[in-house]
């Protein structure tokens, strides 16, 4: 009997020095628990006389009644203690300021995308846009290509049925814009193109072109040349120096290709040249009175100068890192 007086007042004196409810379980574990101290004396029951028995058990169950009581009475008390400390510990001072939300930006594309237009713009030329699905006609027919051209290879080409595909450039929409065009005309488009490539630093199956034309009475390469030196002043300084060769495309006759002197090295940009007269014609339009020059640029290409990028696989990668770069 003075070792179950002593148990409960042990128990008791633990419960009572419980810091946390994870303590006061332990305790509970210790002296109620399946092995604990007080349950342990179920087993003495057995060594006492038989008219002893019954006694020693009840007091046994008031025993472990007692301490469960105080038990459950220390446990409301940390658990209050500890909700109350979770509240302050995570409560809101509502009078600080919020956290600034994360800011997007614009992709490096499509700042050089207004970029572009922006000086278009300036210039004179009006900004006109047309599909990314084109008809065959207007993609490769009414630009003078002739039938055993590369470009009609369908290994170069995403066809979506026989006279619909994904445009390969956005040259296609020349056609469109000079049926029925009121002249003079200034245009310049930027778009998406598509074309079936191998995958490298170089080439993409997806990338970006601006393409600029305009016909008028007179206009020469020496009209062609000025606009390109201003558009080259403009995007790349106003000392750069340009360099046009005589290049081949169906479309314009003659035809160079447009190169600028950048950090010790000519590095070409683009086609250009006038307008080619067959296609002045099937327009409707007299090449003995119009005339007209056209050229084309890679967006990507442009950018890669700007900013010394190597790879043009990062525009469509979606990689964080490189975006934040500029």
């Amino acid at each position: 009997m003075d070792d179950l007086a002593r148990l409960v007042a042990e128990a008791e004196a633990e419960v009572a020095g419980a810091a946390s409810t994870a303590q006061l379980a332990r305790a509970e574990a210790a002296y109620l628990g399946g092995k604990g101290a007080l349950q342990a004396q179920l087993k003495t029951i057995g060594s006492l006389p038989k008219e002893e028995r019954p006694g020693f058990g009840a007091r046994l169950n008031a025993a472990k009644a007692t301490v469960l009581a105080s038990i459950e009475a220390r446990r409301g008390d940390l658990a209050a203690a500890e909700a109350q400390g979770r509240l302050a510990a995570e409560s809101i001072d509502v009078t600080l300021p919020g956290a600034p939300p994360l800011l997007g930006r614009i992709h490096p594309l499509t700042r050089t995308i207004q970029q572009v237009k922006s000086v278009l713009i300036g210039l004179g030329f009006r900004i006109v846009d047309g599909p990314e699905l084109e008809d065959y006609a207007y993609n490769f027919a009414a630009l003078n290509y002739p039938e055993d051209h590369p470009a009609f290879d369908e290994q170069m080409t995403f066809y979506v049925d026989d006279t619909r595909l994904l445009r390969t450039q956005t040259t296609a929409l020349q056609g469109r814009t000079l049926q029925g065009a009121r002249l003079p005309l200034r245009c310049a488009t930027v778009g998406r193109c598509f074309r079936y490539e191998a995958v490298d630093a170089t080439h993409h199956h997806t990338f970006h072109q601006v393409d600029v034309f305009m016909v008028d009475e007179g206009v020469s390469m020496a009209d062609l040349k000025g606009a390109l030196k201003q558009f080259a002043g403009a995007m790349f300084g106003g000392d750069v120096q340009v360099r046009f060769r005589p290049d081949y495309f169906p479309f314009v006759e003659p035809g160079v290709d447009y190169s600028i002197y950048w950090q010790g090295r000519w590095l070409e940009l683009g086609g250009a040249g006038l307008i080619h007269p067959n296609i002045l014609e099937s327009h409707g339009i007299d090449s003995e009175r119009y005339s007209g020059f056209a050229f084309g640029l890679g967006i990507e290409r442009i950018h890669m100068i700007q900013n010394g990028v190597t790879d043009l696989r990062w525009y469509l990668a979606n990689d964080l890192r490189f975006l934040r770069q500029f």
